[in-house]
């Protein structure tokens, strides 16, 4: 009996290492595929969270024609990486509007993510491209969305994801419940991996 137990849990573990392979796999396909917006306030004042969703909303509105029109994360970030000084520019240009002296940085960089929700999508926890912005010290609360496939854009949200992803990933990114423990071990594994690099 004792023997049948220790096989049964080994049998169970081994089934779920071989789930997760599978899981992993699709969630690095994910990050392959998508580029994200990522902007920092200042800090977690009310103010100057304030004036990350006025940057938000003005960053947003200013490049719906650009980001609209790429067909891959690498014309995202293309588009993102010859319009930089542009995009820095206007930002600076909003923030001093409302009132604040705070430089602002606008960079493309590859950073870790933990697992995110936005709305109905969750993206799992790893390293994503992404176009970031920084107010003054960056030490407030993020503000972050997905500029590729176009998720900012909630009216072309479900016809971008489906152009972007395949039907797996689809899947993992809009159906949460099953997959919860899964995105759980997903974000534990990498930030063990972090600690390691």
């Amino acid at each position: 009996m004792r023997y049948l137990w220790k096989s049964f849990v080994c049998a169970l573990a081994l089934a779920c290492v071989l789930s997760m392979t599978g899981f992993y796999g699709a969630c690095e396909d994910i990050r392959q595929e998508v580029f994200r917006l990522h902007i920092m306030a200042n800090s977690d004042s009310e103010e100057d969270q304030r004036l990350k969703l006025l940057v938000r909303d003005a960053l947003l509105d200013y490049t719906a024609d650009l980001f609209c029109t790429c067909r891959s994360k690498q014309e995202s970030m293309q588009a993102a990486k010859a319009h930089i000084e542009e995009l820095q520019s206007y930002a600076e240009k909003i923030v001093r509007q409302s009132g604040y002296a705070y430089p602002v940085q606008v960079s493309v960089v590859n950073m870790p993510f933990t697992t995110r929700v936005y709305e109905d999508i969750t993206l799992p926890a790893g390293r994503y491209d992404a176009l970031r912005v920084v107010i003054g010290s960056g030490q407030g609360h993020n503000w972050w969305c997905v500029l590729y496939p176009a998720l900012c854009l909630p009216s072309v949200q479900k016809e971008a994801l489906s152009e972007a992803v395949s039907t797996g990933e689809e899947a993992i990114m809009t159906e949460q419940e099953p997959y919860a423990v899964k995105f759980l071990l997903v974000e534990w594994w990498e930030g063990l991996c972090s600690l390691f690099s």
